[in-house]
């Protein structure tokens, strides 16, 4: 597994490498346009180039960029639409320049209108984009369920993925807080276990590609999106571990986006404890396995 954080790219993309080196990431996450702002951002080849060699040179293995919170290619208002469409097009040609894992995406929200009609429209628009862009893979990322956000369920994934075609570039990212707070009991290994099994279900094999590891303020099945540092909330340390050591997520990059120390994002000792939880889950599994053919 590849853990790491997402950091920042300002003053310039390989910033982005640096500093993920700094807290001793083998994965990063960036932004790749302003959150507060639609304009999005252009890099020149040459600022490509440099991201791609600082990477080459770094112990980092994987970058999966986010799109910014402004999109939602679910709304009712066909400008915020076409805005979402024309940034997250953006991201996914920025994501295949730069050899990115994946662009990570909520799905949108229905607010207070039809779910099923949002879903179509979000659908569409994730389609479109697709069509306008090549290479990279997409990967929607599970909500915690809050008012009207689409993607509270791995029904609701499967059936944005099936309408939006279905390709093989769109995938999933399992954000660890979001599942606790959409009412998915992760907290040990096997409930991490039953709750992979229900992905592959209504989504299929190999569907998720991506993961974000965060700790929930909130408790099972609140709908509320409030992370925290890690084991430091309702998943704690035993539940953390379980998301971390599920063998068949083991080859995913699996970014910390918690507040850390000061409210200044995941820093290394975060991350290293992260390592340190995967490798108790991962015993715990051993030790589990080793007990059960004893009998």
């Amino acid at each position: 597994m590849l853990i790491g954080a997402h950091v920042s790219p300002a003053s310039g993309l390989p910033k982005a490498i640096a500093r993920g080196v700094e807290r001793g990431c083998r994965a990063i996450q960036i932004f790749n346009q302003s959150p507060r702002m639609w304009r999005a951002s252009t890099y020149p080849e040459a600022d490509i180039a440099a991201f791609r060699e600082a990477m080459a040179d770094s112990p980092i293995d994987a970058v999966v960029i986010h799109a910014v919170y402004l999109l939602n290619c679910a709304s009712e208002d066909p400008d915020i639409r076409a805005k979402s469409l024309a940034s997250l097009t953006n991201s996914l040609r920025v994501g295949q320049a730069i050899g990115a894992a994946g662009v990570v995406l909520h799905p949108g929200s229905a607010k207070t209108g039809h779910v099923g009609e949002a879903i179509a429209r979000a659908a569409a628009t994730i389609r479109e984009a697709l069509e306008e862009s090549e290479g990279c893979e997409l990967h929607l990322e599970n909500t915690a369920g809050t008012g009207g956000t689409l993607g509270r369920s791995f029904e609701e994934l499967a059936e944005l993925v099936e309408q939006a075609g279905g390709q093989q570039r769109l995938g999933v990212c399992l954000d660890s807080c979001h599942l606790l707070a959409s009412g998915y009991d992760i907290r040990t290994a096997r409930g991490m276990t039953s709750t992979l099994r229900r992905c592959t279900t209504a989504l299929g094999r190999g569907r998720v590609r991506s993961l974000h590891l965060n700790d929930s303020q909130t408790p099972l099945g609140s709908n509320r999106d409030r992370h925290a540092n890690i084991g430091a909330g309702e998943l704690g340390e035993k539940g953390c571990s379980a998301f971390l050591a599920a063998p068949s997520l083991q080859r995913l990059p699996c970014v910390l986006e918690t507040p850390g120390e000061n409210r200044e994002g995941p820093g290394r000792e975060e991350i290293e404890l992260a390592g340190r939880l995967r490798e108790r889950g991962i015993a715990a599994r051993k030790r589990a396995a080793k007990a059960r053919a004893a009998r």
